[in-house]
């Protein structure tokens, strides 16, 4: 798609913020495009609900806000509650599913589940988990390219936690590449388009 509006939402000390600034980094540095990042917190700064809104696009981008988003990721249930009515009919929601209960008649067509921190503790620290996320957000989505991402990353953790890192992007993006291999093969109308295209 040639813009992309992402939205993602957790608790403050999940790390999204710094989620949002790989991704964003990621689009404007490595995959050349436009990108802008809004930024907001709950009132309570650790605990409380996190925003972070990245608008990603061929063209300039001309108003930053997101009122209507293409992807909205999930890492808690007060972040699905706030934010996930944003999400466009049509619109991919990724969740942490540990964390993230969706109501019984939430449509569940363009939704997708990760057990982001057990991969994260599983990586070797559960503070990976946003990292785990966005390796999810890139095999789900494609709003940013693998190559991309792995090189912001690479150049924006802590010294020393590079491969902690890389690992956790691995995790979560292969999860995400085996759950869309499972659903093309129950169904069949999926014709290989992207799932927020």
């Amino acid at each position: 798609m040639s813009t992309a509006r992402v939205m993602l939402t957790g608790f403050g000390g999940q790390g999204v913020v710094l989620a949002g600034h790989i991704l964003g980094k990621a689009a404007s540095i490595s995959d050349n495009r436009e990108a802008t990042l809004i930024q907001a917190y709950g009132p309570e700064a650790r605990g409380g609900a996190t925003l972070v809104q990245v608008t990603i696009s061929n063209e300039p981008i001309l108003y930053p806000y997101i009122e209507s988003a293409d992807v909205v990721v999930s890492m808690s249930q007060e972040g699905f509650t706030k934010y996930a009515p944003a999400l466009r009919k049509g619109g991919a929601l990724l969740i942490e599913e540990d964390l993230v209960r969706l109501p019984d008649d939430y449509p569940n067509q363009h939704v997708f589940g990760i057990p982001a921190t057990q991969l994260a503790a599983e990586a070797g620290r559960k503070m990976v988990a946003n990292i785990v996320m966005l390796g999810f957000l890139c095999a789900v989505t494609g709003v940013v390219s693998r190559a991309a991402l792995e090189e912001t990353i690479r150049t924006s953790v802590p010294k020393g936690t590079e491969e902690l890192n890389l690992g956790a992007f691995a995790r979560g993006f292969t999860h995400g590449e085996l759950l869309l291999v499972e659903r093309r093969g129950r169904d069949s109308d999926a014709g290989g388009e992207s799932c927020c295209s």
